[in-house]
């Protein structure tokens, strides 16, 4: 073979390697998941505030929040309030409180307590929790989670309303939002911690 011949024949199957190369390389990316999201795909928050949607009563608006199901294993919503002055200065919150206290009813008309409720605390917050079944609440509210936290003379309720038989799933979801920046700047805006 004479030299420019050779010479075509080499940068051929140089040309042939490299382009088999990059093919072979693109194969294997294909169907893999970039290591980092584009800048612009921030990822969706799990809770996002919602409007309050009761009527104004004596202890004023509070704040909602939702989380969606694909985030929190069912839809669930959480209102929550200010009861400033009401707890009488009590150290401790029992589940009489917390039915007495929270704001179920605004949500539904019947309830039933699914056992016995538990200490939570929220912060520098001490309080309660309890899980109900709720009665003519409509599709989208079939159980709630109640809470009620005191801070000195203060009180806040939280109320979850979701759309689940049992609200034990969503239980964690739930407090770990009340324990988060959100509800903890919301709480020293309004109890004026």
């Amino acid at each position: 073979m004479s030299r420019p011949s050779r010479r075509v024949a080499l940068t051929t199957a140089a040309a042939i390697l490299i382009a088999g190369g990059a093919l072979g390389t693109a194969g294997l990316l294909v169907g893999r998941t970039p290591v980092h999201a584009p800048a612009d795909a921030a990822p969706t928050p799990a809770w996002t505030e919602a409007t309050w949607p009761f009527p104004l009563d004596p202890w004023g608006r509070g704040k909602a929040y939702r989380c969606r199901a694909d985030r929190c294993g069912a839809e669930v919503v959480v209102y929550l309030r200010a009861k400033l002055g009401l707890c009488g200065c009590m150290t401790t919150i029992d589940d009489d409180d917390v039915d007495r206290l929270s704001d179920i009813d605004l949500i539904a008309s019947a309830r039933t307590a699914l056992g016995p409720g538990r200490a939570i605390d929220v912060h520098a917050m001490k309080g309660r929790g309890r899980s109900y079944a709720l009665g003519n609440a409509g599709p989208t509210a079939r159980s709630a989670l109640a809470m009620a936290f005191h801070e000195r003379c203060d009180l806040i309720v939280a109320t979850a309303a979701m759309n689940a038989e049992r609200p034990a799933r969503q239980e964690q979801a739930v407090v770990d939002f009340l324990r988060s920046d959100v509800v903890l700047r919301w709480a020293e805006a309004t109890l004026g911690l």
